[in-house]
Formats: structure tokens, C-alpha cells, sequence
């Protein structure tokens, strides 16, 4: 069985979408499966046809340049080069099936090309990226490019021989939308559970670089977008630095929101108990997670994080870390609270600081969070299980 996977992006990218990407691959090939893969011309950063990338080989797809620079043109010249590559990627290597990962603008590109070579076409939907422009800026909900974004997945999902959603908020939007939920599988996030240790090592000489104190460390790791909810943690850590001095967050990480972040902070006055890494190398990340004590996903509710569930909290209760989030619909698929993490109300700085400041002065609960946290992630997030959901799709659509 030869699979042609067609990305946004891949590795030596370092986010969600590149690490779900690969993890994919290496279980499917663990399975036995032939997997080719592709990037459209959103990839940054090479300009060779082929790249290698932690021992995986990705084609790369030319940006087509010209009249295609120009707005609106441009999504269009995603799609055009992409759906070229694909049909010359099918000619050359000929798989048995294209799987597109989305955004939209891949499935339309690999749905086109499918069709013409007679292929069968699996769609996977990680999230609602017209909500996720909206966040960013570049554009407003309802608006034209909204509307077309949301259209082209429509299109996609109704025409595709099996959806893959990531969440059950993404599943139930798109039965909405009239997919049959025959054609849908939701194949959830999740991590390569055995590269996971609950045993982190303490790192005294990183921690007292940053002046943190063992039992007294909240953290974040992850990209700083508005939606993540920061400036609520920075809200909540002004009460917990009244309450004990020595309570200090950790926040590793960058992104559009850092520079806005640091003014809030010193405007605060937390500039001794907030302290920000910036990006650390992914070889460093599991030092930085062995010093943070809990972990705090504080995400605004907005229909983005109410439906779509995120990686990082996943990543945290399988370093067997304690876990506070916000009760968005998105924690809520992942986090049971006071089992396998704590909720709290969403955009409530007052109550995240209540729920925090119990939570460092209880080292039992945190065990018992962390425990139970741990089993649930290697039960139900498990790449190691998850990845044969794939193979039962691809056999059921070749058989």
C-alpha cells in the first residue's frame, strides 16, 4: 500500500502541524505502508525539489510567481502548482491513494488531481483556519475571503472519499455541513507515547538561571497568539505575586503577541516573576518542561478553540505535569477536570489565579492529576494505536 500525503508545511518547521505531519508518517511506515510526501508552495525556506528532514524525504512545490503574487491570485497559484505537483508526483511514484491534510487549498489541489488519475481521496481537517485569519487579523469573520475559505472546504469535504477530522467540534461542524458521518473518522491528536518520560529530570542549574523556585513554577509553552489568552495569565499572575513572591511563570515561546506581552508585563509590574525564553531549540524543550511545575493553556473562547483541540496540553500530561486550562470546548474533548487536569472559566483571570494558587499548595492532588493524566494520554492519544485508524480507512477505500 503506497500513500501520497500532500502538506501546508512540514519539518524543519518546528510547530503542531509539522510534528503531527511526521509523526503520521513514521507510525504509518512502522505499519508497513509506503508513504510519499508533498509540501504546496507555503513551505518557507527551500527552494530544492526534495528536502530531507528527520530521516524523511519531502518534495517541495515551486511557488508559480507572476500575476499569482497578487492578492486573492495568490491562493489560486497555491492550488494550480500544488495540483501539478501532485499529478507529477502520481506519475511518478503511483499511489494506491492521495490523503490531503488540510487547509482547504490541498484538498482542492489533490482532490483535482485524484479525480483525473482515478484515485480515492482522503481529506484530514486539523482546524477552522478561516477562524484562525481571523485571529491573526487578516481578515474579519463573514467576509469575503471567510466566506471562500469556508466554501473550498465544503466543497472539499462533501466530494472526498473519507474526512478526518482531528476533534469531535470539527466532526460535528461538518455534519452540519451535510458530510455523511459514515464518511468521517475522527483520528484525535496525540504523541509518540514512548518518547515520553514521567520521570523529568530537575534541571537546578536552568532553574536558578531563571530564578525559579522548585514547587513554585507555573508555565507555557507554545506559540503566543491572541486566542492562547496570555494576557489572562498575566492578569492572574499580578494576584499570584501578591499572594506568594515567590511564584514565577515561565512562558517559552514566541510569536505575534510577545512584544504586546512584555509591555502588559512590566505595565503589570511582574517584570521579577514573568520571565520569557523565547524559542528554545527542540533538543532543550524537555529541560524546560522538567522545571515548569504546572502547565497553564489559558485559550479565549471564540469558535477556533471551542472546536478545535490543541497539542501542547497533550504533550504536558504525558510528561506526567500537572495541568490548568481554560473550559473552552477544545480543552474540555481533552481535559476531564479534576482528573486529568483542572478547568477553569475561560477569560477569568480571578478564577485561573484561585485555581493555580490551590493547586502549587497541594503536591497530592498535582500527583493524582498527573497520574491519571499520563494513563489517559497513553490510552487514547497514543500514535503507537492511534495510526491504525489510517490503515483501516485506506484498506476499506482500496478494498
Amino acid at each position: 500500500m503506497k500513500i501520497l500525503h500532500v502538506f501546508d508545511h512540514s519539518l524543519p518547521h518546528y510547530d503542531g502541524y509539522a510534528f503531527r505531519s511526521w509523526e503520521i508518517l513514521r507510525f504509518e511506515r512502522g505499519l508497513g505502508i509506503d508513504t510519499v510526501q508533498v509540501t504546496s508552495s507555503k513551505h518557507a525556506g527551500s527552494v530544492k525539489a526534495l528536502e530531507s528532514a528527520e530521516g524523511l524525504d519531502f518534495h517541495r512545490t515551486a511557488a508559480l510567481g507572476g500575476i499569482y503574487t497578487l492578492p486573492v491570485l495568490d491562493q489560486l497559484g497555491v492550488v494550480l502548482g500544488l495540483r501539478k505537483r501532485v499529478l507529477e508526483l502520481i506519475e511518478q511514484t503511483r499511489p494506491d491513494l492521495v490523503h490531503a491534510h488540510s487547509p482547504s487549498l490541498n484538498g482542492l489541489a489533490a482532490l483535482s488531481a485524484a479525480r483525473r488519475c482515478g484515485l480515492p481521496l482522503v481529506y484530514e481537517a486539523r482546524s477552522f483556519w478561516e477562524d484562525a485569519a481571523v485571529d491573526a487579523g487578516a481578515c474579519r469573520e463573514g467576509d469575503v475571503r471567510y466566506r471562500l475559505t469556508r466554501a473550498s472546504e465544503t466543497h472539499v469535504i462533501r466530494r472526498a472519499d473519507h474526512v478526518v477530522p482531528i476533534c469531535r467540534g470539527i466532526a460535528g461542524d461538518f455534519i452540519a455541513r451535510g458530510l455523511a458521518s459514515e464518511r468521517c473518522t475522527v483520528i484525535p491528536n496525540a504523541v509518540d507515547f514512548a518518547r515520553f518520560s514521567s520521570q523529568l529530570d530537575y534541571d537546578a542549574e536552568l532553574a536558578a538561571r531563571h530564578g525559579l523556585t522548585r514547587g513554585k513554577t507555573l508555565g507555557f509553552a507554545g506559540s503566543f497568539f491572541t486566542f492562547e489568552g496570555l494576557g489572562v495569565l498575566l492578569e492572574a499572575m499580578r494576584r499570584l505575586a501578591d499572594l506568594d513572591p515567590q511564584v514565577r511563570l515561565l512562558l517559552v515561546g514566541d510569536g505575534v503577541e510577545r512584544a504586546d506581552l512584555e509591555a502588559h508585563c512590566q505595565g503589570l509590574g511582574l517584570g521579577q516573576h514573568v520571565l520569557f525564553t523565547g524559542r528554545v531549540p527542540h533538543a532543550s524543550i524537555e529541560s524546560y518542561y522538567g522545571i515548569m511545575d504546572i502547565l497553564v493553556y489559558p485559550r479565549l473562547p471564540m469558535r477556533l478553540t471551542e472546536l478545535v483541540t490543541p497539542l501542547k496540553p497533550l504533550e504536558a500530561m504525558a510528561y506526567g505535569k500537572a495541568v490548568i486550562a481554560s473550559d473552552v470546548g477544545g480543552h474540555r474533548e481533552l481535559i476531564e477536570h479534576d482528573r486529568s487536569g483542572v478547568l477553569f472559566k475561560a477569560g477569568d483571570a480571578a478564577a485561573l489565579a484561585t485555581s493555580a494558587s490551590a493547586l502549587l499548595a497541594d503536591p497530592a492532588r498535582q500527583a493524582s492529576l498527573r497520574d491519571y493524566a499520563r494513563r489517559h494520554v497513553e490510552s487514547r492519544h497514543n500514535w503507537a494505536s492511534n495510526v491504525q485508524a489510517y490503515h483501516d480507512i485506506y484498506s476499506r477505500l482500496l478494498s
